[in-house]
């Protein structure tokens, strides 16, 4: 018996990923000189892409506790691991690759061993091995990691099933350390983006058991958190890209990614929530792993020889291309047995480190 899906779900992760694809395309790369070529038809827009990575956050918070809902460390670690992993390797691989032998800038060998552990972004790696990542938008994944972590804390502790607890708790914590200018374990804690987990989290809760005063009270709080974070971030990425924001669209989108998943999580997207968005969902993933620093190269290396035009929509169809092949010849036939060593290996470790205990006969 399938277990029931959110499909919607699939297509909002495909559109957030385009959304941040075409931020780094048509406005991020030139703006931070990472790439040589403008594209000033669209960067006025595109700019607003970044805040794909937000929605991306929410999601997460809604597929990360449907994950831990059965209630086993074992199967949310080797999943996350499993769905994690091959993809990341190969683009990872494919990245340092171009880089080595046509970027600008030749990556080294421990940088890319470092980063092949998907742990180099950490503060206490970076501290062991300094290295910068290999692609920038790497630094998301550090961020998931860290609300996986969390939940994987609840797993162990078996409290998952107090999470809306947690959630509550872990709201009001982040709240505090706002209004009294906190630092420590500002980190532990994910204060910048806590208000989307949080909410995708609680927006779980309401698509599977129905809302409820708490719930929505929660997904309010953090809707306004978001609001505050979002509105005081806007300076900063002003001042790091050179351009300006308007704090209206801002808010307005941040507003609108909490409708749209208060929608799904009520049931209530009609023909979008029936349609199977599965095979445009599976590209996310490999595609906003693998299109930054290999754009780039292609752009500095094809442009002003190519038309921009040409150049900027043949990059994006070819890095989805790229993208469908990973996850079709890489992810697909992995994951099964994948999946199966890794479920050995965790077996094989609770024989060694859980003593078993046998009934003594007085």
């Amino acid at each position: 018996m399938n277990k029931p899906r959110a499909n919607e779900i699939d297509l909002l992760r495909f559109l957030a990923a385009l959304a941040v694809v075409l931020f780094h395309y048509a406005f991020r790369g030139y703006a931070a000189h990472s790439s040589s070529m403008p594209y000033p038809l669209l960067a006025p827009v595109a700019k607003y892409g970044c805040y794909g990575v937000e929605l991306f956050f929410l999601i997460s918070g809604f597929v990360i506790l449907m994950s831990a809902s059965s209630g086993s460390l074992k199967h949310f670690v080797i999943s996350r691991i499993v769905r994690l992993y091959p993809a990341f390797w190969v683009c990872c691989t494919l990245t340092f690759l171009i880089l080595l032998f046509f970027g600008r800038n030749a990556p080294t060998l421990v940088q890319y061993a470092s980063n092949m552990t998907m742990l180099s972004g950490f503060s206490v790696m970076q501290k062991i091995a300094p290295v910068t990542q290999i692609d920038g938008s790497y630094w998301s994944l550090v961020v998931e990691m860290r609300f996986y972590a969390l939940v994987a804390v609840l797993l162990l502790l078996r409290q998952i099933h107090r999470a809306e607890l947690f959630l509550t708790g872990w709201l009001v914590a982040v709240v505090l350390f706002e209004l009294t200018g906190m630092e420590h374990l500002r980190e532990v804690l994910i204060v910048d983006y806590a208000a989307y987990f949080i909410a995708g989290a609680m927006m779980y809760q309401v698509w599977s058991h129905g809302m409820s005063w708490l719930r929505l009270g929660v997904i309010l709080g953090s809707w306004a958190l978001a609001l505050y974070e979002s509105a005081i971030r806007v300076p900063k990425f002003e001042a790091a890209s050179h351009t300006t924001m308007d704090l209206g669209v801002v808010l307005f989108l941040v507003s609108a990614f909490f409708v749209v998943m208060l929608v799904v999580a009520l049931k209530k997207s009609g023909w979008f929530g029936r349609r199977n968005w599965m095979v445009v969902g599976a590209l996310t993933y490999p595609l906003y792993l693998v299109h930054q620093a290999i754009g780039y190269v292609v752009f500095n290396h094809f442009y002003p020889g190519l038309n921009p035009h040409g150049l900027l929509w043949g990059t994006v169809v070819v890095m989805i291309a790229v993208a469908y092949a990973i996850n079709v010849r890489v992810e697909q036939p992995v994951a099964g047995a994948f999946k199966h060593r890794l479920n050995r290996w965790w077996d094989a470790g609770r024989a060694v480190f859980v003593p078993v205990v046998r009934p003594t006969l007085d």
